[in-house]
């Protein structure tokens, strides 16, 4: 049976292209978003997608309050280029009881502030894609990279040619490399039951998962 994925309700608070694209996505996935921008054209422009939105200072608590930020399951602040409304509304937010709040930064000094002051996580838009692109594009054979934490690492990968023709069993990157192939893609469909008997191709790619120097060690980044 199909486990149905919860809808969530999201107060997502700046609609700019970053915020735009939230919006986009987690409207596709089915969940309920109310936008948020003091510029009434982008709240026109993200009306049409969004679940509802409203112009407005989200620096002000009398706004926030209105919205009874305390309803949403996720708060999600992606103010750009304006520091102080970004660490205003996180702290307004915090303040009347937001579940969770989530605040877009740009440096590390930001990060530190926004959490001191109600943000619960902090996203790195920048600085999160400069380090997927900086190692997507290091070698030719990494195709995507998911950083779960400083040392572990999920990498798609095309198959080494020294591995055309043998088994997963044989490659046996577990026992080498402390690394461990989760998935096998080919002709664009993901199989994550993965057995020991499969035979690698040029037609498959790898998703494998291990520490970052095990896998830079492995597949020579």
């Amino acid at each position: 049976m199909k486990r149905m994925r919860k809808k969530k309700s999201i107060l997502l608070i700046g609609v700019g292209n970053f915020g735009k694209h939230i919006a986009e996505e987690l409207c596709r996935l089915g969940h309920e978003v109310m936008a948020v921008d003091s510029n009434e054209q982008r709240v026109n422009d993200i009306l049409p997608i969004v679940t509802s939105a409203q112009i407005g200072d989200s620096t002000s608590e009398t706004f926030l309050r209105g919205l009874d930020v305390k309803q949403y399951d996720v708060c999600i602040v992606t103010i750009g280029g304006d520091f102080q409304s970004s660490l205003e509304t996180t702290n307004l937010l915090k303040e009347l009881g937001a579940k969770v709040v989530v605040s877009r930064t740009e440096r590390d000094g930001q990060a530190k502030f926004l959490l001191r002051n109600g943000a619960d996580e902090i996203v790195y838009p920048e600085k999160q894609l400069a380090s997927w692109l900086a190692i997507r594009y290091s070698a030719d054979h990494i195709l995507d990279y998911i950083e779960l934490d400083d040392d572990c690492s999920i990498f798609e990968v095309t198959i080494p040619k020294a591995w055309i023709g043998k088994s997963i069993l044989e490659v046996d990157v577990r026992k080498k490399y402390n690394i461990n192939i989760i998935g096998v893609r080919e002709n664009g469909k993901l199989n994550v039951s993965v057995s020991p008997g499969i035979v690698l191709t040029e037609s498959k790619t790898l998703l494998v998962l291990g520490e970052y120097k095990a896998l830079q060690k492995c597949f020579d980044l």
